[in-house]
């Protein structure tokens, strides 16, 4: 199969976790993703795909939260079943990209279960909620209570991607917006909620690995800031994409580049 893509499912305490893997380096990288409305399960080829630069250099693993969760699940949780996977697959001293709530939750795995991360990237993400992110959750909560995901969908269209971006794709998107209903409507609730449970900046400093933040100045979902403060705290390298917003690691050709960079130059400290 391409790149090596394959859907896995793990058996983790009393339920399951999808998770996906891809490439063939000797490297370990641990790619968790964002809050999304559909389970990583099939999207295999796609996410390989979309990450091909890390498939010759890294074994991939993305790992989507487990299949049965408790009223109140925070993103610390996530990071222990995170923690509770890699130590059942063997996996030590991984590189781990971090993206939106995946951001979220890669700190905690670096500040809760160090010995498992050695390089950490948190793209798009926060250390501590913020006025912006209340409103944006709290809003795809009530409509996912209504029932209302098309109307989420759209939401997120309008909050994720640069007006550029919206208007060279405007003749796809309205079928991009008929997107399903999830399998599990409380699910992806208790899922959004647990983005508001995040709070580690004050916690940022006990982060010892290298670390690099990448970041959208017009992060309707976020903000700019809330990444620009995690770079502050944690005295580290840090790139900002001044006319991107949340999407930057979808929107920016050289994001994944990045990272790739960074992760090699720590690989590799002698290079110049």
């Amino acid at each position: 199969m391409l790149y090596r893509a394959k859907n896995h499912t793990l058996k983790i305490k009393n339920t399951e976790m999808d998770y996906i893997t891809f490439g063939s380096g000797s490297e370990i990288l641990v790619l968790i993703s964002g809050l999304n409305l559909s389970d990583a399960r099939g999207s295999a080829l796609a996410l390989a795909y979309m990450y091909r630069i890390f498939a010759k250099d890294y074994k991939v693993y993305c790992f989507d939260r487990k299949k049965e969760i408790p009223e109140g699940y925070t993103v610390e949780d996530i990071a222990s079943d995170i923690a509770y996977a890699m130590k059942s697959l063997n996996l030590k001293a991984a590189s781990v990209f971090g993206i939106s709530q995946g951001g979220m939750i890669a700190q905690y795995l670096a500040l809760n279960h160090p010995q498992l991360v050695k390089n950490l990237v948190l793209a798009v993400t926060l250390s501590r909620t913020n006025d912006t992110v209340l409103e944006v959750v709290n809003g795809w909560v009530s409509m996912a209570e209504r029932g209302l995901y098309e109307e989420i969908v759209k939401d997120m269209v309008q909050k994720l991607y640069s007006d550029a971006y919206i208007k060279k794709y405007r003749l796809i998107l309205p079928v991009v917006v008929k997107f399903p209903k999830p399998k599990n409507p409380q699910r992806f609730i208790t899922l959004a909620k647990s983005c508001l449970t995040c709070n580690t900046y004050e916690m940022l400093e006990k982060i010892q690995c290298p670390v690099l933040v990448l970041g959208g100045s017009k992060d309707k979902i976020v903000t700019g800031a809330a990444s620009t403060e995690i770079a502050q705290k944690l005295n580290c390298e840090i790139y900002m994409y001044e006319n991107l917003g949340h999407s930057a690691y979808e929107e920016a050709k050289d994001f994944n580049r990045r990272v790739y960079d960074f992760l090699s130059e720590k690989a590799n400290p002698c290079i110049t």
